[in-house]
Formats: structure tokens, C-alpha cells, sequence
């Protein structure tokens, strides 16, 4: 009996990975396979907490280096194609000016992924969202400025 189970938990499994290389790209599978970038910055410069409509969440921390994002890091609840866009977004904007970061859209996430089923794009408009209002939740350089200085 034992046997039987492992072997139908074998063909259930192989079943699995045809039916998810047949629906996302390599480089999707490898992303959510591996993610990168994955955890929370202990004081990050920004961060963001967005819940998308399918009930996910994704977290994005920044930390900055004059006007380019130094490091960029992502925690997710969510499925495969979500953690896939955290970690591929969080990679492409590491280094970025934040000019450039801002323009980023969900086309263009999509696209570095080799692609996503329509049913899954929304995981990369939930990504670029929370980086979006990460970004917008930089305090300002005259914030910073007038923080610094003694009163």
C-alpha cells in the first residue's frame, strides 16, 4: 500500500511540474523556485504593505543611496507567480536611479519574466504598485536635511 501511495505521489507530482512548465516561463519558475532579495530590511528608508484583489500581500523595503535605490528587498503571502514578480522587480530596481524606478510599469515586469498567463498578471501590477508606493513613501531630501539639523 505504501508503494502505491509513493508512486501515485510520483505521478502527481511529475503531472504537476508539466502542467507549471506548460503555464510559466523559465525564468518565472526559476524566480519563485529561488527568490531573491526575499525578507524585511531592518530600518529600510521606505517600505510599502500593498493587498492585492486576489487577497495577496506583498511588502517592499528600500534603502537608498543618494538618488539610486541601494538595495531593495520583498515579503509575499502570496503564489508562485507573486513571489516570482517580488523577487524579479526587487532585482531589476537594486542599483536603479529612482527616476528610472519610477517609470517602471507592469508591461515591463512582465516582459523580464518572459512572460505570464493572463490569469497571473496581476501579480506583477500588485508588484510594481507596492514598489510605487514605497518609493512615494521616501521622505523627502528636505525632510532629511531639516531632521539633521539642530534647532
Amino acid at each position: 500500500m505504501a508503494a502505491d501511495l509513493d508512486r501515485f505521489l510520483e505521478e502527481l507530482q511529475r503531472r504537476i511540474d508539466r502542467e507549471t512548465r506548460a503555464t510559466y516561463s523559465e525564468t518565472v519558475i526559476k524566480e519563485f523556485s529561488e527568490p531573491k532579495n526575499v525578507g524585511r530590511l531592518a530600518e529600510p528608508d521606505a517600505h510599502a504593505v500593498v493587498r492585492g484583489w486576489c487577497g495577496d500581500t506583498m511588502e517592499i523595503y528600500l534603502r537608498f543611496a543618494g538618488e539610486m535605490i541601494g538595495e531593495a528587498t520583498f515579503m509575499t503571502d502570496g503564489c508562485g507567480p507573486t513571489v516570482a514578480c517580488g523577487s524579479a522587480l526587487t532585482t531589476m530596481v537594486t542599483g536603479m536611479l529612482l527616476k528610472a524606478a519610477r517609470r517602471i510599469r507592469p508591461e515591463r515586469l512582465i516582459e523580464a519574466l518572459g512572460g505570464l498567463p493572463e490569469e497571473s498578471v496581476h501579480c506583477a501590477e500588485l508588484a510594481v504598485r507596492t514598489l510605487q508606493e514605497a518609493i512615494a513613501n521616501r521622505p523627502c531630501a528636505e525632510d532629511e536635511a531639516s531632521a539633521s539639523r539642530p534647532e
